[in-house]
């Protein structure tokens, strides 16, 4: 939930939206901050999805799939980066010189600065890479951590380390440099207090146009999932319609993890933007808790399991109604840093209470509320309508029930993989073929497979539906030379409604001296169309979508045969084959 998905071209992009919007174009203005790119780097990718973890990967993955968001942030004008807590090849990123000062200050180029994670210089003591804190200061401002957040070594080791000769001053004088031009450049130099003006905040926290803003977002971010027997959009008037969910009613789970500076209870629930639609006969009940006692920041939630004396009341409720809308998934604080799980299905008791309503009235609509994929088979084989509503902040209930309602159709499209089962992951479209990649022949087993469940995704990357349908359509691919390849097609809006597609583009560099992913997404466009109304859609490949890092870290573009592919999601149909000379 904090980061930008499994891809790496899409996470390029959204680097560079967020260090623009944070920092605009005048970072001395009062209404911008420095951003800061975290974490470097692997944070990511922990063994056993268990956060703070160890990472090991290898060259080919670093330099194209963890580098790449980080190259775009420092290009986009980043003033500040944070290192990370696992360690890189057996050096905890705090203290580690290659990253910090060989890749990011010398082969980048970096005159920002960097800070350290939280306590995370002391923390070396604990990976054993560090003796005790004099060690642990040492090691980290010479390996290039300019800033130490929360250890409070710095402060009170450096001046003794330099006495020594352990740290040369001259790095001590580089960190002070880049800190002190960032100030400068945030003109805290002119007005140390320019960010504190309490007649300013009166008027400018809480603006309308703030709240229009999030609840825009909100609905934007909204993925369909599903919508077999079309439940969806539901109709406005003359229905009975239960909602059922503890989260339904929630106003704090939708504000997410990290959000120290929201108050509780200040989101819009699921409940209260559904009682704007007045046509319809409403009625909630909570069916069961997602967690026991009260849950706060930084808080270990304790998960109800067998707590289920709600299941009568949202049983027969359900019953005498026409649709049922279950809001299930992890509460706001159950995602995000710390919260890692071993089981990815709804937590507690929900599942069964889907289950139980399920055999009273099929006809459900299931919101989900989670900050990472869940292992939702079941319900993807029963329910109908599945809805990925995700942690959307204050807004979060109006921009669900414009959703449900039809007053928004929804345009989103997922940033991550599903998987079927935990036991796939990690599990992501961009994956590498392997020397076995399909099945042999009839009988035999010794193929890159899975005995219990296919290797498909539940849901791949990529994957959103709306309530209208989109057709793809004469695909052309025109290499107008060695690094430009024009790709066109034609979209179709074939449905009733308007509605907005994101046409996705990707590659394969079918051959190449360092393997290649079997997909690649290397473009996308946000296209809206009316009914029957059709547009061609024109995207660019240059050297920058059509090579990649060798194990050198060098960029290189290979001739050969190339694949490219265009559809709504990363499991897409029409391709065409083309070649660089």
């Amino acid at each position: 939930m904090e980061g930008a998905g499994e891809d790496t071209y899409l996470g390029c992009k959204i680097a560079k939206a967020r260090v623009e919007g944070f920092q605009g174009t005048d970072l001395a203005a009062h209404n911008t901050i420095a951003a800061c790119a975290k974490h470097f780097a692997g944070y990511g990718f922990a063994e056993s999805g268990r956060d703070y973890n160890t990472v090991d990967v290898g060259t080919s993955t670093l330099n194209n799939i963890i580098f790449p968001p980080f190259i775009a942030a420092k290009e986009a004008g980043v003033r500040t980066f944070m290192n990370s807590f696992n360690e890189l090849n057996g050096v905890p990123a705090t203290g580690n010189k290659y990253l910090q000062r060989d890749i990011l200050k010398e082969k980048w180029n970096f005159d920002g600065f960097v800070v350290s994670d939280s306590g995370s210089i002391t923390e070396m003591i604990a990976h054993g890479h560090a003796k005790d804190c004099v060690q642990a200061a040492e090691i980290a401002v010479n390996a290039g951590s300019d800033m130490d957040m929360e250890s409070y070594l710095y402060v009170e080791k450096l001046a003794g380390l330099v006495k020594e000769g352990k740290v040369d001053e001259a790095l001590i004088d580089d960190a002070v440099t880049r800190i002190l031009r960032v100030k400068f450049e945030l003109g805290l130099f002119d007005d140390p207090y320019k960010y504190l003006d309490e007649e300013r905040e009166k008027t400018v926290t809480g603006q309308q146009k703030f709240h229009d803003a999030v609840l825009d977002v909100a609905k934007k971010s909204i993925v369909l999932l599903k919508n077999d027997k079309q439940l969806l959009p539901l109709k406005k008037s003359g229905q009975k319609i239960a909602l059922i969910g503890a989260l339904a009613s929630d106003k704090t789970s939708p504000l997410g993890s990290w959000r120290i500076g929201a108050d509780d209870s200040t989101a819009v629930s699921v409940l209260e933007g559904m009682k704007q639609y007045t046509g319809n006969k409403l009625t909630y009940v909570k069916g069961a808790d997602v967690s026991i006692g009260k849950t706060e920041f930084a808080t270990e939630l304790t998960i109800n399991t067998t707590d289920k004396s709600g299941f009568s009341e949202a049983i027969s409720i359900a019953k005498a109604s026409d649709v049922v809308v279950m809001v299930l998934g992890e509460h706001g604080l159950q995602s995000g840093e710390g919260r890692s799980r071993t089981e990815l299905g709804l937590p507690g008791v929900q599942q069964e209470l889907l289950e139980e309503v399920y055999k009273v009235n099929p006809n459900i609509v299931l919101v989900l509320n989670n900050g990472r994929p869940l292992t939702i088979t079941w319900a993807d084989e029963h329910i109908p309508s599945i809805v990925e509503a995700w942690h959307l902040g204050t807004q979060s209930g109006n921009a669900i029930a414009q959703v449900l309602y039809g007053d928004y159709n929804p345009s989103g499209k997922l940033p991550m993989t599903f998987p079927r089962r935990v036991g796939q992951v990690p599990i992501y479209y961009n994956y590498k073929n392997t020397g076995r990649p399909s099945l042999p022949g009839p009988d035999v087993v010794f193929w890159s497979h899975f005995q219990d469940v296919e290797n498909t995704a539940l849901y791949p990357f990529g994957h959103g539906l709306s309530y209208t349908t989109f057709e793809y359509a004469d695909l052309v691919v025109d290499v107008v030379a060695s690094d430009e390849v024009k790709v066109s097609f034609k979209l179709t809006n074939a449905g009733k409604l308007k509605g907005k597609e994101v046409a996705q583009l990707y590659i394969n560099d079918m051959y190449a001296s360092v393997t290649r992913p079997v997909k690649e997404l290397k473009g996308f466009e946000l296209v809206e169309l009316a009914p029957n109304e059709s547009k061609e859609v024109t995207m660019t490949l240059t050297k920058k979508e059509l090579g990649f890092y060798n194990n050198q870290g060098e960029f290189i573009l290979e001739p050969g045969e190339f694949k490219v592919f265009i559809g709504g999601s990363s499991d897409t149909q029409l391709e065409k084959t083309f070649n660089i000379q």
